[in-house]
């Protein structure tokens, strides 16, 4: 107590004058007087003025906050419509595969694709299943729109599959309904070439390219494409053939293995 009482003497001329604002204060706030309104107004205006510059500063921070906030939702919102995309896809080509299963009298093996690519000279893709499912080398790979490959090597759980984009892949086919046939190699982006086919036989654009059924490997009667172009060879009697290729090899997920020595189709 007796700290606090020199402590006071020793600031009493401070005490008293905030003392003395805070009862001026309460005078001014609580008088009636109409002047004194007008003057408890320009205060308040005064005060406001001064605290204005503060509260756009918090005002700033905040929706600085606020924006962070939307972009993170944003992005999180993107990430899930992108997954939902990506499983609605993937959703859609499993369906496809079972409804080309169920059509078709061939055994297929499905496969999920695993990675791709593995060797700088071929173009191929590993897919998720080997011996242990009767896989072997120089077995049909496919898709429900059409041949994409053969198996090259086949492990325990695994195999390798080179793709038709492989410029050293080669596929003897059909040109329907005409009945031609030739040699089908990879010519550029989504587009392969058929060769030696004969200069007399009639072809159009939009005729189905189909497996020949004389390789030991392909079963008559694979899709493989359709005809985009028909081009006479100069001093020939052949003719070549451009052939769309129905699947993106970018994109595939899944695939099948054709499995024994089944060669009908539905």
């Amino acid at each position: 107590m007796r700290n606090l009482y020199f402590a006071i003497v020793k600031n009493k001329d401070h005490i008293s004058f905030i003392l003395s604002i805070l009862i001026s204060l309460s005078l001014l706030l609580n008088n009636s007087n109409p002047k004194m309104a007008i003057l408890r107004s320009k205060t308040i205006e005064v005060v406001a003025f001064i605290s204005s510059p503060m509260t756009w500063i918090k005002s700033l921070t905040y929706l600085k906050e606020e924006n962070q906030l939307l972009m993170e939702k944003n992005l999180a919102l993107s990430l899930q419509v992108e997954s939902m995309l990506s499983l609605q896809r993937e959703n859609d080509q499993l369906q496809e595969m079972l409804n080309f299963k169920q059509g078709t009298k061939l055994f297929l093996k499905p496969a999920h694709v695993v990675n791709k690519g593995m060797q700088p000279n071929l173009l191929s893709i590993v897919i998720d299943i080997g011996k242990e499912d009767n896989v072997f080398p120089n077995q049909p790979v496919l898709t429900p729109k059409g041949v994409i490959g053969k198996t090259i090597e086949a492990g325990n759980g695994a195999s390798i599959v080179q793709l038709i984009s492989d410029i050293n892949y080669r596929l003897s086919v059909r040109i329907l309904p005409s009945g031609a046939t030739g040699i089908l190699r990879w010519f550029s982006e989504g587009e392969a070439q058929v060769r030696e086919v004969q200069k007399n036989v009639e072809i159009n654009i939009g005729d189905k390219v189909v497996t020949s059924g004389f390789s030991e490997i392909y079963p008559a009667g694979l899709p493989v494409g359709e005809v985009a172009g028909v081009y006479d060879e100069r001093g020939s009697f052949q003719k070549m053939v451009n052939v769309t290729l129905p699947n993106d090899i970018s994109t595939f997920q899944y695939v099948f293995v054709l499995i024994g020595d089944s060669n009908e189709i539905k």
